[in-house]
């Protein structure tokens, strides 16, 4: 877990693609945290992230460190929202409080089950990572 948690930090930003119907829907994001033993995301409820991922959980990731590792994460989305959550997303990455606040009815947390890490570079040897 720590492993995937560093190279997605290291990354700073990253992919994250749902689907809406048949179309894939690909979009920056640059928070995660480990909640529960697991990766979790934030969102906002308003935003057609939130749809697709309550209209089909699986999600994929891709990252890149910027050294030739390129990471990806396939999982399923659960959201996990509640007030612990939120505080820990806001105490984690304090900028978020400029969007969210806990308890505001918009601030959303979801975790990644099922999740698989597979880091590879540019020779493109593969490695699992564990989460």
């Amino acid at each position: 877990m720590q492993q995937v948690l560093d190279l997605l930090n290291k990354a700073g930003v990253y992919y994250l693609a749902t689907a809406e119907g048949d179309q894939p829907r690909v979009r920056p994001i640059g928070f995660v945290m480990e909640c529960g033993g697991k990766l979790a995301f934030c969102t906002g409820n308003k935003k057609a992230m939130c749809k697709q991922l309550a209209a089909n959980p699986k999600v994929e990731i891709c990252a890149y460190d910027g050294q030739g590792n390129m990471l990806r994460i396939c999982g399923e989305a659960i959201f996990a929202t509640s007030a612990e959550t939120q505080q820990k997303a806001l105490d984690v990455m304090p900028a978020l409080k400029n969007l969210y606040s806990v308890g505001d009815g918009v601030f959303e947390i979801f975790y990644l089950d099922k999740a698989k890490a597979v880091c590879s570079n540019m020779s493109g040897e593969t490695q699992e990572l564990p989460l």
